[in-house]
């Protein structure tokens, strides 16, 4: 059962994605609105992924990642940004992170990244 957070202060923008995401029945997403709340959820929820919006309130994605990866290591993650793949490879290189979305995400965005967390999970989800 692949938990999920979900870190956005918008909504509206991740609405479709969101929604293919819960469509899946073994799906637990759970929704944050800023960096600090992502680190609690870390600590208390134990996800399998964190997707991370390039707005949050209190923190930049890639900050986010780099302060999760003191928390857990072992969370899986997806960040937002206006980069070009090679900017963005570049820029995350060596934060392990599993995929770049664009800023507003549709359905298909999430089963690829859904299948990306599988596909690295193995067995496990």
């Amino acid at each position: 059962m692949p938990r999920i957070v979900l870190a956005t202060p918008r909504p509206e923008a991740w609405q479709a994605f969101a929604a293919a995401l819960t469509s899946d029945p073994e799906v637990h997403l759970m929704r944050v609105v800023s960096g600090a709340t992502a680190l609690e959820a870390a600590r208390s929820f134990a996800p399998h992924l964190m997707i991370i919006d390039s707005d949050l309130p209190d923190i930049g994605p890639l900050d986010l990642v780099r302060k999760l990866l003191m928390v857990n290591a072992m969370v899986n993650t997806a960040v937002v940004s206006p980069l070009s793949d090679a900017e963005f490879h570049e820029a995350s290189e060596g934060l392990g992170v599993l995929g770049r979305l664009p800023a507003e995400p549709d359905g298909r965005a999430a089963a690829d990244l859904l299948h990306k967390l599988r596909k690295v999970s193995g067995e496990m989800l």
